[in-house]
């Protein structure tokens, strides 16, 4: 597992993700979970439309990486996620920003 910081991020279209995936080059609806991972990990795209766990809050989730974090400044540790991560991990939205977590490959 490696340790990140969870961020919320919007991939729908006019959403605060920008633009369309650079894996598949579409827009992801904030009811699916997905991720964008930071440069690092993202390794040019070899993980594009694999799924990841992502362990936070006591609970687990399953999703797609779509994009990566192009975000700056951006720290080498960061995972976007959708609001669908953050609820399946249990977060009350008032909490929704930052989360430490725990990541590994699906």
């Amino acid at each position: 597992r490696t340790k990140a910081t969870l961020t919320l991020n919007n991939f729908e279209k006019g959403g605060d993700g920008g633009a369309p995936s650079e894996c598949d080059n579409q827009y992801h609806s904030d009811d699916t979970p997905v991720v964008a991972l930071s440069t690092g990990w993202f390794n040019h795209s070899s993980r594009c439309l694999n799924f990841i766990n992502i362990y936070g809050n006591g609970k687990s989730v399953k999703a797609m990486d779509s994009d990566h974090d192009y975000q700056a400044p951006c720290p080498n540790n960061i995972v976007d996620a959708s609001k669908a991560v953050w609820k399946a991990l249990g977060v009350p939205g008032s909490d929704w920003g930052e989360l430490d977590i725990y990541w590994s490959d699906a």
